[in-house]
């Protein structure tokens, strides 16, 4: 079994409750909260965990939701590298209204962070061992944009995978620089970084593009209710989604990319991994608010769409 850390620069305290109706300007009373930690990073480490993976977790903790973040990790049974920070850990929030079966999530944008409060960071992932650097989330402030471009050329040097799923700056910037193991784009994000709308076919032709240009080894583009798209420099696969009954959207990308690495660092080959991925990302919606995905939910779906 390799080695796996997952790196959360942007954690978050996930709060989520059910609303009857959602109205501007009156109150919106709400029940049936349930809290969780979250952000990436965190939700890829306690899916690994779940399915049985040796992950450990590095993040950012600070303030009283800090302290709180800390103490909800506790009991889970990862190895906990937390590098602390003035500000606090912001707290996200996710209604369910009833009525409509929609959701609204309320995501911050997250604590300032200095450069003196990441170098901690960049220090452990010189001396890791790990044999996955997982990086996954959106970067606070204050962070540089070549934060996670700083992160892939340490595991490149070092002969570790690096696995990155995030958007935007830190993305483009990212793959405009240097070569990771794999990355997970939405369909949005992939049109961002070829410069061009895309439609299902293209995807995979637009994603080798990437790939050829050196970014890249794998890409594995997720395309929602309309699966997802493995590309490699010679191959595309594509797989239909899974068909589940839909509960809540959060945490299924996490998810996917959890179970995509952890199914890869018990020696699986690319294609099965992206298989329980989608089948991890497939389970994670069928949980409601900002619970995560089971493995029974995982692996009983994975089995059943394996083909």
């Amino acid at each position: 079994m390799s080695k796996i850390l997952s790196i959360a620069l942007n954690p978050a305290i996930d709060i989520s409750s059910d609303a009857d109706e959602v109205r501007h300007t009156h109150k919106t009373r709400t029940h049936n909260q349930r809290q969780h930690a979250g952000g990436g990073g965190i939700n890829v480490a306690r899916i690994i965990v779940e399915l049985g993976g040796r992950c450990e977790l590095l993040y950012l903790s600070g303030g009283a939701t800090g302290e709180l973040l800390e103490t909800m990790l506790r009991p889970l049974g990862i190895r906990q590298h937390v590098m602390k920070i003035h500000d606090p850990v912001r707290v996200a929030y996710n209604v369910h209204e009833l009525s409509t079966n929609l959701e609204y999530r309320f995501v911050p944008e997250g604590p300032l962070v200095s450069e003196a409060e990441l170098a901690p960071v960049f220090d452990l992932l010189e001396t890791t061992d790990a044999d996955y650097i997982v990086a996954s989330g959106s970067l606070p402030r204050g962070v540089p944009m070549d934060t996670y471009l700083r992160m892939a050329e340490i595991a490149q040097r070092k002969g570790q995978r690096f696995v990155l799923d995030t958007s935007g700056d830190a993305l483009r910037e990212t793959l405009a620089s240097c070569h990771v193991f794999l990355v997970k784009p939405s369909l949005g994000e992939l049109e961002g970084l070829v410069g061009r709308k895309l439609d299902h076919e293209s995807v995979g032709p637009a994603a080798q593009e990437v790939i050829h240009r050196g970014a890249a080894q794998y890409i594995a583009v997720t395309l929602g209710a309309d699966g997802a798209v493995l590309v490699s420099a010679d191959s595309i696969t594509r797989v239909p989604a899974i068909k589940v009954t839909v509960q809540s959207a959060v945490g299924a990308g996490d998810s996917f990319v959890a179970g995509m690495t952890w199914s890869l660092s018990e020696g699986r080959d690319i294609v099965d991994a992206f298989r329980l991925g989608m089948a991890a990302g497939a389970a994670a919606v069928m949980t409601s608010g900002t619970e995560l995905c089971r493995q029974a939910d995982i692996l009983g779906l994975y089995d059943a769409h394996r083909g």
